[in-house]
């Protein structure tokens, strides 16, 4: 869908130049002179993005940027004005103000920060989308993301799902290895049995085997009854192996009979049970490595291993981060009594170039920590955890000159930046979340080279 941009502004040959600009990249431009016509116009059509004047007759650009968030809390707006202050641009973004332009602004200037605001606006779009689809297959565990892995691995999950084989799924720690098997299961013929989870790193040898396997009456001291293990409790159903790379050898002889004959022995029982089952497993280590130094058996191996998924970690598909941050956010919102509506474009972009050594795990521990503190209906950089905004913000103080402008505080932090970086642009780009084009024409403008 072409995006669709309203520009307001009293000034009609600032109109024409930019309606130029705007139309030439392909964008559908509305503009108007008149600030309460527009806000009539909004009633009628959906807007994707508002640039607006702050200083008009009639109505106030700082008025009229809430009026639009009211009507439509996802049309991003960008405010321009000849009279930018620190303070102005604070305010503005504290009311939901995608970005503040200081006129005279170049068309490179005005395109740049379209494109950012309607990438956003994109992000929201794709989020709906993938929750409306998700509503249609609400039985389903939702895997968030539209990166290429992401989809290769839901292609895959839809292939062998009916199939009935043993599938080990590997990646590193909270990279999502349940709610892989969980989607498996729900695609399964064994949709409808039970979804048994199991721990095998959770206990010790004479524990696990006592949760597989379950015992008979008089098996040991307490045991006053028969109790079913995780594996009979999971007949004709989907038992999940998280961990199995820490199952002890003894553990893995027993759990390959049941895998070959389909049939189990309780502790401390004389008779078999038959069981039914799909085993899905999960490691974190390289069972191949570990089969070759004798720390897991071969023949388990191949018996589980069927079909592997290796899911990867979330540096791997920096573009599913948004996209998994606003639906982590959601859940956040179901389980507590905030309403947070929206994540700044500069918390997004710390936390797509973030390493995540803990993956989804860790990004919800972050989101959540940041959903506690944060004031309003947006997170914003302020609230993410230290660790990921101190290298940007190093040793950075804000002027004592409160009177400065944007254009200056720009130089200086940026000036700044290139010190702390000793000038690798590439870094320092990185930061600011620009291209090195876009860094470099700021350099050579501001005279930092």
């Amino acid at each position: 869908m072409t995006p669709q941009i309203m520009v307001i502004d009293d000034d009609p040959l600032t109109l024409k130049r930019m309606r130029r600009i705007l139309e030439k990249k392909g964008y559908k431009v509305s503009s108007y002179t008149d600030p309460l016509g527009a806000l009539r116009q909004m009633g009628t059509h959906h807007y994707h993005l508002v640039i607006t004047d702050v200083k008009m007759p009639g109505m106030d650009g700082m008025d009229l940027l809430i009026s639009v968030k009211i009507h439509s809390a996802t049309t991003e707006v960008i405010l321009m004005t000849g009279y930018a202050s620190i303070d102005n641009a604070i305010e503005a973004t504290r009311e939901g103000a995608f970005y503040y332009l200081e006129k005279p602004f170049t068309p490179e200037q005005l395109l740049e920060t379209v494109k950012k605001a309607l990438d956003r606006q994109q992000l929201y779009d794709d989020f709906k989308n993938i929750n409306r689809a998700k509503k249609k297959e609400s039985d389903l565990p939702v895997i968030i993301g539209k990166s290429p892995k992401i989809r290769e691995i839901e292609t895959l999950i839809h292939q062998i799902a009916p199939t009935d084989c043993n599938v080990l799924i590997t990646g590193d720690s909270g990279t999502g290895k349940e709610l892989v098997a969980r989607s498996i299961h729900a695609l399964s013929r064994r949709a409808k049995q039970p979804f048994v989870p199991a721990n095998c790193g959770a206990f010790n040898e004479t524990l696990l085997d006592n949760e597989l396997f379950g015992h008979e009456k008089g098996a040991f001291t307490g045991a006053v009854g028969n109790q079913k293990g995780l594996l009979e409790a999971a007949d004709t159903g989907t038992v999940f192996l998280d961990e199995i790379g820490e199952m002890p050898h003894s553990m893995q002889v027993k759990l390959l009979r049941v895998l070959q004959e389909k049939e189990l022995m309780q502790v401390g029982g004389t008779r078999t049970i038959p069981v039914d089952l799909r085993v899905v497993s999960a490691t974190s280590k390289d069972l191949k490595a570990e089969v070759a130094a004798g720390l897991f058996r071969k023949d388990m191996y191949y018996r589980i291993n069927v079909v592997t998924i290796k899911l990867p970690c979330l540096k791997e598909r920096p573009e599913d981060i948004p996209l998994l941050a606003y639906h982590i956010i959601k859940k956040l919102n179901q389980s507590t009594d905030r309403t947070i509506n929206f994540i700044s474009a500069r918390a997004i972009a710390l936390l797509t170039h973030y390493a995540f050594p803990g993956n989804v795990r860790e990004l919800e521990n972050i989101l959540e920590r940041a959903a506690a503190i944060c004031q309003g209906s947006e997170i914003r950089a302020c609230d993410l955890p230290p660790d990921l905004t101190e290298f940007e913000l190093h040793s950075y103080q804000r002027p004592d000159d409160l009177g400065m402008t944007l254009a200056e505080l720009e130089k200086d932090y940026i000036a700044h930046l290139l010190k702390n970086t000793h000038h690798t642009k590439a870094k320092t780009a990185e930061i600011l979340g620009i291209d090195r084009a876009s860094l470099w024409r700021k350099i050579k403008k501001f005279g930092l080279g």
